[in-house]
């Protein structure tokens, strides 16, 4: 709940210089900002997050996918193509089937960091 009697604004006007010129020394630069925000907001969508979510169990073909996120394989087959093209996903091949899972363990880190958080605010 937001307190609407804090104000959050400083009283006066002081520029600490030694702390901006080291957060400027320690920016990011402009592209990997942008891949974070893209990232971000890929994991946004509850849609997306099931399916993370899913695949935290392991590998599973988009038919199970559908399944799970009882959704239909085409949209499933949308969101992943963006899960994909973020790296969050990658899929292999096994005949005419499609496997998925997790691209790597920095994608289950983010996912249970955000689950922690949430739980956490409880």
């Amino acid at each position: 709940m937001i307190n609407k009697d804090f104000d959050d604004n400083c009283e006066i006007n002081c520029i600490h210089e030694d702390e901006v010129e080291k957060a400027k020394r320690n920016r990011l630069p402009e592209e990997v900002i942008y891949q974070m925000a893209e990232t971000f907001k890929a994991l946004g969508d509850p849609t997306r997050l099931k399916i993370i979510n899913a695949l935290n169990q392991g590998e599973l073909c988009v038919c199970d996918l559908a399944a799970v996120v009882e959704v239909s394989q085409s949209a499933i087959s949308h969101q992943l193509r963006l899960l994909r093209n973020l790296r969050l996903v990658k899929f292999r091949k096994e005949g005419k089937v499609a496997y998925y899972s997790l691209d790597d363990f920095h994608v289950l880190d983010l996912f249970r960091c955000c689950l922690e958080h949430v739980n956490h605010s409880e």
